[in-house]
């Protein structure tokens, strides 16, 4: 798995962006799964904005809620068609306040 994090803080979206494509393609075999793991805090909104994104998508999905309940891990494992897909998920998911994408 790619961690998308990476202290990558001060680099332009459009070179981030290209540099994971290029990860992606040299690491996967696409079509193929493709394990999503975002943490998020525990408001049913902020589920339901993300599974939106999945709508078309064929996913399996595993949460684990932190100890003291204000977190949830969501591991989201998708079927995807190529590393454009992937990207374009990241940015959608991207779009929703407080969602760590790992």
């Amino acid at each position: 798995m790619i961690n998308i994090v990476d202290n990558q803080e001060n680099i332009n979206p459009d070179d981030f962006y290209a540099s994971l494509k290029e990860k992606l393609e040299a690491t996967h075999d696409f079509p193929q799964d493709y394990l999503f793991k975002f943490i998020i805090t525990n408001e049913e909104s902020k589920h339901t904005e993300i599974f939106r994104v999945f709508d078309d998508i064929k996913y399996t999905l595993s949460t684990k809620e932190s100890k003291n309940g204000k977190y949830t891990s969501l591991n989201m494992n998708a079927f995807v068609m190529d590393a454009d897909q992937v990207i374009n998920i990241y940015k959608e998911v991207g779009k929703i306040q407080g969602v760590m994408m790992l």
